[in-house]
């Protein structure tokens, strides 16, 4: 037993050392790696060699195989054949070419789920969801993971190895999509099991979930059924809900790891692992699956659900869809990369436009200018059959030529050969930027939380970061997006949005953040329950009122078209949505008040400097964010220099380069400074287009 223990620890800790070291995979004289999809299982083998060669010649660095593939990696129980996944991996090699190697589990083969439907998940109308499309298999299903330990562990072995194989992607956007949790009585067991290892005892149980209410209670945890609303009279139970995403979050990180595991046991230390989930797919933490080398994100910009900025907006996307997620990717690990990227026009959207012209391109150098190490689109051949049929490629549908978008790829390829020329070793970072740097600091409990309580039907959690994200981003603030595990000294500003469940602990290292010199900026919500989502006992919010200068709080909201008024700086300013009313303390300054209702002359936000540093507190949540930005932008005046951007307009900064990138439907002239070197594009920048700039 004593051996095995120390075999376990051994693992844990080469994994932990492993993952530190993710810098290692990806030399800073390449900046950034170019890729492409493709599945050799779907076409003429005797196009195979064509398709691989094209891809060389056209500027790509890696390709990528095998996600999807598992009934003809093991068209049978116990039976395998990788011979046509040699071919092709010998084939990129021939050529020149890094392979992402992929585990296949988000696509079971029908022998398997035929022989064992336990194995599927059951969504919330408590149906299981048959053999077909993708991602049906229940993480929580031990015979699944059974079948998954067999195939990965023939992979690690045949691949682990392979000079060819560069590294490793655990499944496909690991998730349930549009049915997202799983209701399966595998789910139901290993839910229990979670919650008797968080709680110890039923009467814990009972009494941190409030069970006394409507007689709740429970005598065994084999009673508890997972809340699911569809199949209650009532609202579920808040705490159980908590609890039931959280338990979600882990089993699917636990699904990664469980096979990162494997695979470690077999394949190359020069190889790296990882895998791409969906930003935003609030069922999935990434920052759970600690087991990897680092994460990977997909993200789809133009599919019809997306307005953008002016009248051509939608065929270009929103700043934030590849900006918050690269400066939330990034420092999980310390380093990030697109695993996947719409080369153009998509087949599942709301409707799918054309890209505009610039647009695909205008992405990869978003997805540069965020300190992605690599960007893989998918895919390379557009599919002439199947379920994808109407999804571009980089090549058009006769497998030969280049489709208009793919030669957006293509001079992005071409460029970035040019821009490694201008690199510079050690580039400083520039002193104005340090000035200002932002944490945006975010822990999914609280998304969780307010999504199932919001409290206002206008209340959207994942839009007030992103309005605080893009406004940030307006004065050209440098941003990550981090976990309370961060350094928050590291930063000159940290702002968390509605930052709803804490506990004193955190509130003692804000005012040590603050004191110290740091400026806390605090939003709506903050602050009104514990850990569990229980409220204090003792005034809403209470445990931050001395971080904000405040002796009381109530918030208030309107109907959707009852519009009210708050003042700053001699400005008026229109909200209905949500607001904190506060009583505040003799040593707040205040900054704005309420113009109208019953509270007329109340503080909406207020500003308490302590020590070094101070804590700013805006209590209202608008619409247009322009009461937000004002604030923000009087923050940082106080301690750097930001830009004034429009929105739609960013300005990033990497390995000594200033990256411009217009997501306007018209032109931009940037501020760029006259003594700086243009080395892209130029300062007043077409719509859809990028500028970059050394000084």
């Amino acid at each position: 037993m004593k051996k095995i223990n120390i075999l376990a620890l051994l693992l844990t800790l080469s994994l932990f050392i492993a993952a530190q070291d993710a810098q290692r995979f990806f030399p800073k004289s390449d900046l950034i790696l170019s890729g492409t999809y493709y599945y050799p299982e779907q076409w003429s083998e005797n196009q195979w060699e064509r398709d691989i060669k094209k891809m060389k010649e056209l500027g790509f660095d890696f390709t990528h195989f095998g996600e999807f593939a598992w009934a003809m990696m093991e068209p049978e129980e116990g039976v395998f054949d990788f011979e046509w996944l040699d071919k092709a991996v010998q084939l990129a090699e021939k050529y020149g070419l890094k392979v992402v190697m992929c585990t296949p589990t988000p696509t079971p083969p029908a022998w398997l789920t035929t022989a064992h439907p336990d194995v599927l998940v059951v969504n919330d109308n408590l149906q299981r969801i048959e053999h077909g499309a993708r991602q049906q298999a229940s993480w929580a299903s031990d015979t699944y993971r059974k079948y998954v330990e067999v195939i990965v562990t023939q992979l690690a072995r045949r691949y682990g190895n392979n000079p060819a194989v560069w590294g490793w992607q655990i499944d496909n956007e690991p998730s349930h999509y549009t049915f997202s949790y799983d209701y399966s009585e595998n789910a139901q067991q290993k839910f229990r099991v979670w919650l008797k290892n968080k709680y110890q005892t039923i009467d814990k149980l009972n009494d941190s979930w409030g069970n006394q209410f409507w007689s709740q209670m429970y005598n065994d945890f084999d009673q508890i059924r997972i809340p699911n609303p569809k199949v209650l009279p009532g609202k579920a139970n808040p705490h159980a809900m908590l609890d039931y995403k959280r338990y979600t979050a882990d089993e699917a990180a636990s699904f990664i790891n469980f096979q990162n595991d494997i695979l470690r046991k077999y394949i190359s230390d020069a190889q790296w692992v990882t895998t791409n989930t969906m930003p935003g797919h609030p069922q999935v933490d990434p920052g759970r699956m600690t087991h990897l080398d680092f994460l990977s994100y997909t993200r789809y910009l133009v599919n019809g659900r997306y307005d953008g900025y002016g009248d051509q907006g939608f065929r270009i996307s929103n700043t934030e869809m590849l900006g918050l997620s690269n400066d939330f990717y990034r420092n999980i690990k310390g380093v990030t990369g697109v695993m996947e990227i719409q080369p153009g026009q998509v087949n599942w959207g709301a409707f799918n436009p054309q890209t505009y012209p610039g647009a695909v391109r205008l992405w990869y150098y978003h997805i540069f200018a965020g300190d992605c190490k690599f960007v893989c689109h998918y895919r390379f051949r557009q599919p002439l059959k199947g379920s994808e049929q109407y999804h571009y490629g980089m090549m058009k549908t006769d497998g030969v030529s280049v489709s208009r978008t793919g030669e957006e790829i293509l001079q992005f390829n071409r460029e970035i050969q040019e821009l490694k020329k201008e690199r510079v070793d050690n580039a400083k970072y520039p002193e104005r930027l340090e000035k200002i740097k932002t944490a945006i600091l975010i822990n999914p409990d609280n998304r969780w939380e307010m999504d199932f309580q919001p409290q206002s039907n206008q209340w959207d959690t994942h839009k007030h970061l992103v309005k605080y994200y893009n406004t940030a981003k307006s004065l050209g603030i440098p941003i990550d997006i981090v976990e309370e595990n961060a350094e928050f000294e590291k930063y000159p500003v940290v702002i968390a949005p509605s930052y709803q469940l804490l506990d004193h602990e955190l509130v003692v290292r804000w005012k040590k953040y603050v004191e110290n010199g740091g400026q806390l900026i605090l939003t709506p919500r903050t602050g009104h329950k514990n850990r569990e989502a229980h409220l204090w006992e003792t005034e809403l919010a209470e445990p931050i009122y001395e971080l904000i200068g405040a002796k009381e709080l109530f918030f208030d909201h309107l109907p959707s078209k009852v519009w009210s008024n708050v003042q700053f700086d001699g400005k008026e300013y229109q909200w209905n949505n949500w607001a904190d009313v506060i009583d505040y303390a003799d040593n707040t300054t205040v900054w704005s008040k309420y113009n109208d209702q019953y509270y007329k002359g109340m503080a909406a936000v207020i500003h308490k400097k302590a020590g070094k540093g101070a804590t700013t507190y805006i209590g209202v949540d608008t619409d247009d964010a322009k009461l937000e930005r004002d604030v923000l932008e009087k923050v940082y005046r106080q301690i750097g220099a930001p830009y004034d951007l429009p929105p739609g307009v960013l300005i990033e900064w990497r390995d000594g380069f200033h990256i411009g990138l217009n997501y306007r439907s018209e032109s931009y002239t940037f501020p760029i400074p006259s003594n700086a070197k243009v080395i892209l594009g130029e300062k007043n920048t077409p719509p859809a287009d990028v500028v970059i700039w050394k000084e």
